[in-house]
């Protein structure tokens, strides 16, 4: 069975931005453009023509395009042309060029203000709906009658998270309750934490590891885009938005 062909206009892929609630984001997107264009021109912040073919290589291989034939296809499936294509590195680049010139002098001493924000831990987790008997395993554990990971298999349900044993993971503070942040990062690893109670469960769990962090080109490059994140955020609160022909 065949069927007729499907013409979408211009006109269809706008009304359907507009049926899919997607206006205020694509708006956003567009003022956040427009502003990084017009501070980096007033602070006379330019791309290099070397530079932006650098880019342009970092971004193909970031997005598998390791062929010409790959690039066409990817191009014509966003329906871009090359001076799109041009234009989203140049801007993915004068953006990165204007961070660096705003906050890269605010990393460092952001990352030493903000340090407990980045510290992590390497924790195992049980829990448990009986208190009480959540106090009798730690009493064992304590006492060494019992392993941390023979509890993990006895009591957790799910069958993923069994079979590891109750791993969590690398965590942040943000990824952690209070109640159970303040506990594990106080802690002195290894370490099992006495039963936390919260919400009619128990949390039986084993700080493996707390990870202090090292300012290195990964935190670095993180911490410099939250910044200038944070500043386009407030650059976009304060425009004057017209909107014309919608």
């Amino acid at each position: 069975m065949t069927s007729d062909a499907i013409a979408i206009s211009t006109e269809d892929v706008i009304r359907q931005v507009k049926l899919s609630c997607q206006v205020p984001a694509v708006v956003k997107a567009i003022v956040a453009r427009k502003i990084i264009s017009q501070t980096a021109e007033e602070l006379d912040i330019t791309v290099e023509e070397s530079k932006l073919q650098e880019a342009a290589d970092r971004f193909r291989l970031k997005n598998d395009l390791s062929s010409a034939d790959a690039t066409w296809s990817w191009l014509e499936k966003h329906r871009l042309s090359v001076d799109d294509f041009e234009e989203l590195v140049y801007m993915e680049l004068l953006g990165s060029k204007l961070a660096r010139h705003l906050c890269e002098r605010q990393v460092e001493p952001f990352f030493v203000e903000r340090q407990l924000d980045y510290t992590q831990v390497v924790m195992y987790e049980v829990i448990l709906d009986d208190r009480d008997l959540a106090m009798e395993l730690f009493y064992a554990l304590e006492e060494n009658e019992i392993g941390f990971f023979d509890v993990a298999r006895q009591y957790i349900q799910e069958p993923e998270l069994r079979r590891t044993g109750g791993y969590r993971g690398i965590l942040s503070r943000k990824d952690l309750k209070p109640e159970i942040s303040a506990a594990v990062f106080a802690a002195n690893p290894p370490q099992i934490l006495r039963p936390i109670a919260i919400a009619q469960k128990a949390h039986l769990i084993l700080v493996e590891e707390i990870l202090r962090p090292q300012l290195d080109e990964r935190l670095r490059s993180q911490i410099l885009f939250d910044l200038f994140s944070q500043w386009l955020e407030q650059q976009i609160e304060q425009a004057e938005v017209i909107l014309t022909g919608l």
